[in-house]
């Protein structure tokens, strides 16, 4: 929940000449509050940077007031939206059953969404990582396509903390994770405290295909620094 509209333009205007001469192939993707969407779409028409939501909710409209649906979201030119995000679950009640309904909304609507699965910090030390996970995926992917999907990591207690999950742990999580889709193909991010000094190494490691970037996201330049990492 960060920038205003004018604060969103001026983000671009710092940021958009930074990433410039990085490879086409590296996607970058900025899901952005509800406001901003339309007034982001404008600013990004003809730039390589795609654009994306943070939650899209099952029905198509209704009463559910507070919430936004696909045809609301597609209407803007996005192509991806955010589902369960651990805030989304920590703070608003969301459910492995409600994520399975988001995510087949976004792909009814042509949207890709981004699917977050991370354990918390008790139950890591309780040993339960592997546990935690695969019971997300097996009720969060029932009936969900799995070539039009990305999955993000993200170790709830290496969020906005500044613990990160170690390079190497990140990356056999992720294998883990890999290890339980029908589509070993997916792309799969990292997503935990990523910052300009950590992210050379997370990219590096030979499961981790992207990352999901927090609170480094909102200084355009730290966050062109890691869209353009070696």
């Amino acid at each position: 929940m960060y920038k205003t509209q004018a604060e969103a333009k001026e983000f671009l205007a710092a940021f958009l000449p930074e990433i410039q001469e990085s490879a086409p192939e590296r996607g970058v993707l900025l899901c952005v509050p509800f406001t901003n969407l339309h007034t982001m779409s404008q600013q990004l028409h003809g730039s390589h940077v795609r654009l994306g939501a943070q939650n899209i909710h099952w029905e198509a409209q209704g009463a559910y007031t507070g919430e936004i649906s696909g045809p609301m979201l597609k209407e803007t030119g996005i192509t991806h939206v955010v589902v369960g995000h651990s805030e989304r679950r920590q703070y608003f009640g969301e459910t492995d059953e409600t994520v399975n309904l988001r995510l087949k909304a976004a792909q009814s609507y042509g949207l890709t969404p981004i699917l977050c699965v991370g354990e918390s910090k008790a139950q890591r030390d309780a040993g339960e990582t592997e546990a935690v996970i695969e019971k997300q995926l097996k009720i969060d992917l029932v009936d969900v396509d799995q070539t039009n999907l990305v999955i993000a990591y993200e170790p709830i207690w290496a969020i906005g903390t500044g613990d990160t999950c170690a390079a190497d742990e990140a990356n056999r999580v992720i294998g883990v994770i890999r290890s339980q889709l029908t589509n070993s193909d997916v792309t799969i991010q990292y997503g935990g405290s990523v910052k300009p000094g950590n992210v050379d190494e997370i990219m590096v490691q030979s499961e981790i295909d992207g990352a999901l970037v927090g609170g480094a996201s909102l200084d355009p330049a730290g966050f062109a620094r890691i869209v353009n990492y070696q």
